[in-house]
């Protein structure tokens, strides 16, 4: 089993990873059956950016503040580890916003893509699914649409559900929204397309942000799920994905 062992910048992560080069050796990213992440949530977020056309699976371990995506640190018996571990399959949403002086981008979130107003003033956009225009007017700080994997993360601190990871839907959540002031967001087939548009570009300037890729002075924005680019995350079974992701929808 050739692994690879990428680390975050902090201390800890660092002399963690020289540990586990010392012990199992380790090989260039390209060249391993296994990538390991040792950070936090973030930290794998950016490994997988980084890394997902390799077409290998991810193993994480906790080295940060957040762990949702990790499993817990340990030196030992780590080849045993991964053979026992059970593979969670992540589809990221594949973002393509136009911005106002006509420039395109394109960008995958594993997570989510959140469109925030720039300015004190509040957002005005007009919310499509699929072509089909569903709110005219959202009169908001902003909105998101997330991927099942990142339902406990922004998404759940503005109030969103969160998914089961086999569910197939997508969670559409808005944030702080006064008009309408009692639209709370909607879950959403896969496949479903999702389309922004901004109403007031020049008074009312939005960013959009997939996962850490951010795009500021937005005009429109589409989403839809990427099957061709799923990427595999590895974790003990103790620490099954699906289960934590149930687990937390109890947490007090």
């Amino acid at each position: 089993m050739r692994l690879a062992f990428v680390a975050s910048e902090t201390e800890v992560a660092q002399r963690a990873r020289a540990a586990l080069i010392d012990r199992y050796k380790g090989v260039e990213p390209g060249d391993a059956d296994i990538i390991v992440s040792l950070g936090g949530d973030g930290f794998m977020l950016r490994t997988l950016h980084a890394h997902r056309t390799l077409g290998v699976p991810f193993y994480g371990m906790k080295l940060g503040r957040l762990g949702f995506l990790m499993n817990q640190h340990e030196v030992d018996n780590l080849p045993e580890r991964i053979e026992k571990a059970h593979p969670a399959v992540l589809h990221p949403l594949e973002m393509h916003s136009i911005c106002c002086d006509g420039v395109e981008h394109r960008a995958l979130a594993f997570n989510e893509v959140a469109l925030l107003r720039q300015t004190n003033q509040a957002a005005h956009l007009q919310v499509s699914l699929n072509g089909e225009v569903k709110l005219a007017e959202l009169v908001c700080d902003g909105i998101l649409v997330c991927t099942p994997a990142g339902s406990t993360a922004y998404n759940l601190s503005a109030h969103g559900p969160i998914l089961p990871l086999d569910a197939n839907v997508l969670a559409l959540t808005p944030i702080s929204p006064f008009r309408p002031r009692r639209w709370r967001g909607a879950i959403l087939p896969h496949a479903t397309r999702v389309g922004f548009a901004t109403r007031d570009p020049n008074k009312r300037p939005i960013s959009a942000t997939a996962d850490f890729h951010e795009v500021r002075d937005v005009r429109s924005v589409e989403i839809k799920q990427s099957r061709r680019n799923a990427v595999r995350l590895l974790f003990d079974p103790e620490h099954n994905l699906q289960q934590r992701i149930l687990d937390e929808q109890f947490a007090p």
